[in-house]
């Protein structure tokens, strides 16, 4: 299964990795795919002095948990996917969140399913009809079958 991960799933593993959504990036063997775009990487380093002050982190040890997570991701240059799936998610997330506009696109190019602890952004979406996301607990399921 493809799954993007929004930041807020991957700021979550970071400042909590004991919790199911850090065991679930860091599964040694799974047959999900994460998938996501610089976008990620650049919300990190941009929230990096507050994730350092809501963690007992040091400099080192917050690169390193950012490179264990990021690792097991694939990221997606943005320039691959069409200006058609981009200009509609840029329509779709325009009035709820246009930061979150590179996820939903690469969603849809890659046919995927949308991870996010976003309320605000998921229900906007709903609304719109656009409705191709996995919970946390779905996700967890899944492993737990293997």
């Amino acid at each position: 299964m493809r799954i993007v991960v929004d930041t807020n799933i991957v700021f979550s593993a970071i400042l909590n990795t004991d919790s199911n959504i850090a065991q679930i990036i860091m599964q040694p063997k799974t047959r999900l795919n994460f998938y996501s775009t610089e976008k990620l990487r650049f919300e990190i380093n941009e929230h990096r002095d507050k994730i350092l002050k809501l963690t007992d982190y040091s400099d080192h040890e917050l690169n390193r948990m950012i490179s264990l997570l990021t690792n097991k991701i694939r990221f997606i240059n943005i320039n691959l996917i069409s200006k058609d799936i981009y200009n509609k998610a840029e329509n779709l997330t325009s009035d709820i969140d246009i930061d979150d506009c590179e996820f939903i696109a690469l969603t849809d190019h890659i046919k995927g399913k949308f991870w996010s602890g976003d309320k605000r952004l998921i229900k906007g979406l709903l609304t719109k009809k656009w409705d191709k996301f996995i919970g946390t607990e779905d996700i967890y399921k899944l492993i737990l079958k293997r």
